[in-house]
This record gives structure tokens, sequence and C-alpha cells, in this order.
């Protein structure tokens, strides 16, 4: 092995504690708050979203990036649907009827939503990890 191999495995590494110890931290789930109330009020704020009285931004330091990408799209779509049938945004008050939570890993949370407002009914299920100290949604499916 010759000394500009090694350099570069050294940096390797140093860049893989770097990035460990920088990076997103995992929590344990007694340091964080009730799981079943954080998804009711998450869930609230998507639908908001989705109705185009909230702004995705409000929402952005508790989801993931993909989930933030997603849910922009997603809303900018809805709005133009409502802006094409002139349409303006109303605010429905969505009922949370059921909360289900499954925990498969210690910091790992598994939600099912069920919300229903005045014409609709729909169930959202989610994926909460703790990650720095609080809850952060890494998967989300509207049905």
């Amino acid at each position: 092995m010759t000394l500009a191999t090694t350099r570069v495995m050294a940096t390797d590494r140093s860049a893989a504690r770097l990035e460990e110890f920088f990076g997103p931290q995992r929590t344990p789930t007694h340091e964080l708050p009730p799981s079943e109330t954080f998804a009711r009020n998450v869930v609230r704020g998507v639908l908001e979203v989705l109705s185009g009285v909230r702004e995705v931004e409000q929402l952005a330091r508790w989801l993931s990036e993909d989930v933030y990408r997603t849910l922009s799209v997603r809303a900018s779509l809805a709005a133009r649907a409502r802006s094409a049938r002139r349409i303006t945004a109303l605010r429905e008050v969505h009922e949370i009827r059921n909360v289900h939570v499954f925990e498969p890993a210690d910091g790992i949370v598994e939600a099912t939503v069920t919300a229903a407002a005045r014409v609709r009914t729909r169930a959202i299920a989610l994926r909460l990890e703790g990650l720095d100290g609080r809850w952060r949604v890494t998967a989300l499916a509207l049905l």
C-alpha cells in the first residue's frame, strides 16, 4: 500500500466520522414529545397546506427534504386546480377522528390518522423519526 492510498483511506474515515458527528443525531423516544399529539398536529398542518390556507414553509422544520418537496409540489398543483376552477381557499375544519401509533424501534413511530371534513374523510399514514431532539416526518402518504 502506498503512502497516497493510506492518506486517502484516512481522509475517507475522518470524513465519515465528521459526518456522523455533525449529521442528524438520533433521539430516543423518551426524550421526545408524545408522538400521538405530534401526529395530530402535523396532519392538521398538512391538510391546511393542501387546502391553501397555510404555507408549506411553516412545516419545514418538521418535514424531511423529500416529504417537504413532495408536499410543495402537491400544494402547488392543488392551488393551480383551485385557480382554474376559480375557487378561493377555504379554511375547512378537519376533525381528527383516529390516531393509531406503532413503534417499530426506539425513536421511530409509524402512525395512521383519520381526518374528516364536512365533505370528505381522509386517511393519512406517516413515519416519524426522532432526529436532533424533535420528531421529523420522513414519509407521508395521503389516501
